[in-house]
């Protein structure tokens, strides 16, 4: 089972539809899944895993980072992990990267740097976001746009962050995780 985790800072939000359906509609026919909101997550929802997709937020939803003590358990998930935008800036933070400004919105040319099992090459993908991360040393960088980096890897876990937004453009990202 997928835990794809919503971390917008209201539950069933507006934004769930924009954030949370396109992930669910991709994957829904693949495999089981669950949607839960960050703040409700406990200790037996993570252990029923199989995979967790950490969700995008509104561009101006920030809370998640005021709320980061309630994602702890991060560092001891040792599933795969695919965390998108807030959910890369989370899986970031929790590791003790940095976030930095870097304002994209719209497509942006993306650069593999780094192979992997996800995406590969050049690609245009949909950005949204105003920060990026500087990751720690516990990160490789996997891809870059010309201002921001936009995809890392945790270097000893399955664990994945896209500063872009593969609901909106690059579903196949989904289905490659679902698989692996």
């Amino acid at each position: 089972m997928i835990l794809i985790v919503d971390m917008n800072h209201k539950k069933d939000s507006l934004e769930a539809y924009e954030f949370i359906q396109p992930i669910v509609s991709v994957i829904k026919d693949k495999t089981d899944f669950r949607v839960l909101q960050y703040s409700e997550i406990k200790d037996k929802d993570i252990d029923k895993t199989d995979k967790i997709i950490l969700s995008g937020a509104n561009l101006k939803d920030n809370r998640f980072i005021d709320d980061i003590d309630k994602f702890s358990w991060i560092t001891n998930y040792d599933k795969p992990m695919l965390g998108i935008c807030a959910g890369m800036e989370i899986i970031a933070l929790v590791f003790g990267s940095t976030l930095k400004p870097c304002t994209e919105i719209g497509l942006v040319e993306v650069n593999t740097k780094k192979k992997n099992s996800l995406f590969s090459g050049k690609f245009n993908a949909y950005s949204l976001h105003s920060y990026s991360v500087i990751p720690s040393t516990n990160f490789d960088i996997l891809a870059e746009s010309k201002n921001c980096v936009h995809a890392i890897k945790h270097k000893t876990k399955d664990i994945y962050g896209l500063m872009f937004h593969p609901e909106v453009k690059n579903k196949d990202i989904f289905e490659k995780f679902v698989k692996n």
